[in-house]
């Protein structure tokens, strides 16, 4: 029995690794045909806004939602081998069971509707001209104030709620568990959910950094990660507070 939940389990991580591993894949491909981080992105005019075309806008939303999973599934393999477990369990009782993977669906789904709204934050800020070709913040107060509000919020009582749903597998499954297909879509929606409110102002950092900077994506993909689940996660992410705050006054004193 025990060998048996562990070869689903190890399945379970391969599909994971698989899907986590294409979607960094897609993006050294896109930075790759980006050089200097320019305009040369295969799709996206990197012009002024009425230049774009519904297909700039379509692959854009693409770039966000395969770099929200590259970044954000990581983190919820202990969620997701948790609920398989839980899963597993019940099959053996002969109760009714869910493939893992709608749970995961849900998820997914959260972090697409996160990279809608990406999507047109990044169209608007073209639109405003406040952003470079490079998908750069161009305004100095912009960027200092993304920091700070991101600082802030690392101490907000939501990210502190939020982030306790994300650290903590079986209190989620138990106070969230719902029955059948659609009740797995909705807790991975439930899951995605807390995970969008623990970090959805981290990603927005990426327009100070560069939306496609690989290193800084890579970089607040590892800061999620340990926060999510190293046992000191709510202390490296309160220290990171006070660090974003701290640099976005910097730059707003400076500018």
């Amino acid at each position: 029995m025990d060998a048996i939940l562990r070869r689903e389990q190890a399945i379970i991580i391969g599909c994971l690794t698989t899907m986590i591993l294409l979607a960094w894949l897609y993006l050294l491909h896109i930075n790759s045909a980006m050089p200097n981080m320019t305009s040369d992105m295969p799709g996206m005019t990197m012009t002024t806004l009425h230049q774009w075309s519904l297909l700039d806008l379509i692959l854009l939303f693409i770039m966000w939602s395969v770099m929200m999973i590259a970044m954000m599934l990581p983190t919820t393999a202990p969620m997701t081998l948790a609920f398989h477990s839980v899963n597993r369990r019940r099959r053996d009782n002969t109760s009714p069971i869910v493939p893992t993977y709608i749970f995961s669906l849900g998820y997914i789904v959260m972090w697409t509707i996160y990279s809608v709204v990406a999507t047109l934050a990044q169209w608007g800020l073209h639109e405003a001209s406040l952003i470079s070709s490079a998908m750069v913040v161009t305004s100095p107060y912009l960027s200092g104030g993304l920091l700070v509000i991101a600082g802030v919020y690392q101490w907000s009582p939501l990210k502190r709620v939020c982030l306790v749903g994300c650290r903590s597998p079986l209190s989620f499954l138990i106070s969230e568990w719902r029955e059948g297909t659609w009740g797995a879509f909705v807790m991975g929606l439930r899951h995605g959910s807390y995970c969008v409110g623990c970090c959805w102002v981290l990603m927005a950092l990426l327009f100070v950094t560069g939306v496609m900077n690989l290193f800084w994506i890579a970089m607040i993909a590892i800061f999620v990660i340990a926060e999510k689940l190293l046992p000191r996660g709510e202390l490296i992410g309160k220290i990171a507070g006070f660090v974003l705050v701290s640099i976005g006054l910097a730059i707003i004193a400076g500018s």
